[in-house]
């Protein structure tokens, strides 16, 4: 059966004296390249886009609309790790830092986070919600914000690196993303720490017998 978020967390945190109650969501774990992107949507209860539902559910284009209309009628903010950060925290903890730099521009006082985790550096109180951007209509928003970014984010990168098929596959290591990363090479946008693209560095540093 297919959920449908609603207010009902975002209702309780308001009710136990929460003033700024955001959803957090990010986009970018899995792929190969480039970086994780979190977005952090405090949503006025007047002012809710029709169709919010977990951004892997919604349209592309669906999605570009809602994201502009939720730049519109909310709060929203974004931020990035960067590859480097990911490389050198894991992708776990840059996603949480992700988070945590979404959440801290808005200055929420409760966040309701997708997942089962919270950043150990969360400023404010927050609620893990898995399955939460199916759930809770601030996380709902989220998600679709940073979809919308990070793909915007791909598409920049796959002009400046053609070949790589980042404009369809926003990175994620696609049978002919993992062609080109054997025909083309390592771009400076590639998450060394990832094991597909740390064989290939692996085999081109390794010589032949």
């Amino acid at each position: 059966m297919t959920m449908i978020p609603d207010l009902s967390f975002e209702t309780l945190a308001l009710a136990g004296g929460s003033l700024r109650v955001a959803g957090v969501d990010e986009v970018g774990r899995g792929p190969l390249a480039g970086p994780v992107t979190a977005a952090a949507v405090i949503l006025d209860p007047a002012r809710i886009p029709a169709g919010l539902a977990d951004s892997k559910t919604v349209p592309a284009g669906r999605r570009a609309a809602l994201s502009l209309e939720l730049h519109e009628v909310a709060l929203v903010s974004i931020a990035h790790a960067t590859v480097e950060e990911i490389d050198e925290l894991n992708i776990l903890r840059a996603s949480h830092l992700a988070m945590v730099r979404a959440l801290n521009a808005l200055e929420a006082d409760h966040a309701l986070i997708d997942g089962n985790m919270l950043p150990r550096d969360l400023a404010c109180n927050g609620e893990a919600i898995i399955k939460g951007d199916a759930r809770c209509l601030s996380i709902s928003a989220a998600s679709i914000v940073a979809k919308v970014a990070r793909d915007c984010i791909m598409v920049d990168l796959a002009q400046q690196h053609p070949g790589y098929g980042w404009e369809t596959n926003a990175g994620y290591g696609t049978k002919s993303h993992i062609s080109a990363l054997q025909n083309l090479g390592v771009t400076p946008h590639h998450r060394r720490s990832f094991a597909p693209v740390r064989n290939i560095l692996w085999q081109a540093e390794t010589p032949n017998p």
